[in-house]
């Protein structure tokens, strides 16, 4: 059978090359999921109401007059523009999913159902499905609660360890875990299709924004669940690692992190102060942790005398973990000048996207970077035409 996007003579590429994505989400989350697995070689149909993604109107700044943030976490998929509440376009969309490899989807839970397209109605007519489902906070008690991620960093504890101890709760400076509940979404379909070859059975993926990011805060929830301790704002401070944040040098702060014994001799040697290494007061992490406001002036006192890019330059020599707190195109700057090629361009022409590179690297099957962000409903011709063919019958 002809797949969807075939040409002549292009031979797969990608790891995940000839699986076919529903993708039934918006915003981020479920986007950047997708959005990852069409890098890695998926056919993704991403399906859009006809208002289209709500990140097209997200803006500023903008590109060529579309928002950058829809133009972040949707490059390698084909748009179509289908109103669920019109038969028509309903029986696409579920000839859509009964075709597809897997379905991804980020309503509200249950939101699906009143359109036969909910896990238990796809698994019917599909029953080797990979049917993920993307929700603030579960389909259990949570199903109500809006899943935005401000207000699962907030409701997680995340804000009440951001910022300075005697200022106001902070949000992260990105959507954080929706992010991160991307990539455990990824993660879910991945180990579904093991499972799916092993079995030849599909199942029902589940993951939400408020489990991702108690998972995420690792130690902060671990020393709330094991040690029965809360945390709390520590600036850029480190609960558990001195020195572990950013100090003065002459001409501004540089990160500095001597996570063990040996990085704090290196450190202590570079700063020329070696007799703190035997000082009691420093000998292990706990004392430096213990003591980390007799540390912190002592260590200062040296790097007040040079600038930051000079320390750095020598610390990292050493191997002394260490880095200046950069501006994001100086971030992005500095990916380049590494050998990273953090920006790589995505489509041809004056459909050209400028994007960050997939950061996954594979020695057989590169990431793709071949289709720009679709415009709304930029391939609605071409997937209704491929949906009304005939489907040959695996045996």
């Amino acid at each position: 059978m002809t797949s969807l996007g075939d040409s002549d003579a292009a031979p797969p590429r990608g790891p995940l090359s000839g699986l076919l994505v529903a993708d039934f989400s918006r915003v981020l989350a479920g986007p950047y999921a997708t959005m990852l697995l069409a890098d890695l070689g998926a056919e993704v149909v991403k399906v859009e109401s006809p208002g289209g993604d709500d990140t097209r109107t997200w803006m500023p700044p903008v590109r060529d007059g579309v928002s950058t943030y829809y133009l972040g976490v949707n490059r390698n998929k084909r748009s179509i523009a289908l109103d669920l509440t019109d038969p028509a376009d309903l029986e696409v969309a579920r000839e859509l999913a009964r075709r597809a490899d897997i379905v991804l989807e980020n309503f509200k839970p249950g939101g699906l159902r009143k359109y036969g397209l909910d896990h238990a109605t796809v698994r019917e007519g599909n029953p080797t499905v990979v049917y993920a489902s993307i929700s603030g906070f579960g389909s259990g008690a949570g199903a109500s609660i809006p899943g935005y991620d401000l207000i699962v960093q907030a409701m997680s504890g995340l804000m009440s360890l951001t910022g300075d101890p005697g200022g106001p709760p902070y949000r992260a400076g990105i959507s954080v875990f929706d992010v991160m509940t991307g990539l455990h979404a990824v993660i879910g379909v991945l180990a579904a299709l093991r499972h799916r070859t092993e079995t030849g059975e599909g199942q029902h993926v589940e993951v939400n924004l408020y489990s991702s990011a108690l998972s995420g805060l690792v130690n902060q929830t671990s020393a709330v669940a094991a040690g029965g301790v809360v945390p709390f704002r520590m600036g850029n401070a480190h609960p558990s690692l001195f020195p572990y944040e950013p100090l003065p040098t002459a001409d501004g702060d540089l990160i500095i992190t001597a996570g063990n014994d040996g990085q704090f001799r290196k450190l202590c040697g570079v700063l020329g102060v070696p007799e703190l290494v035997d000082d009691p007061r420093f000998l292990r992490n706990q004392d430096r942790t213990a003591n980390r406001e007799e540390l912190r002036p002592l260590l200062v006192e040296r790097l007040r005398t040079r600038p930051k890019m000079e320390w750095f330059r020598e610390l990292i020599a050493a191997g002394v973990p260490c880095g200046p707190i950069n501006t994001v195109d100086a971030g992005v700057a500095f990916g380049e000048e590494i050998g990273l090629d953090p920006v790589v361009e995505v489509g041809e022409g004056d459909r050209m996207v400028p994007s960050i590179r997939n950061p996954i690297r594979f020695s057989a099957t590169p990431a793709r970077y071949d289709l720009p962000p679709p415009r709304l409903g930029e391939h609605g011709a071409e997937i209704r035409e491929w949906l009304a063919e005939p489907v040959e019958e695996t045996p």
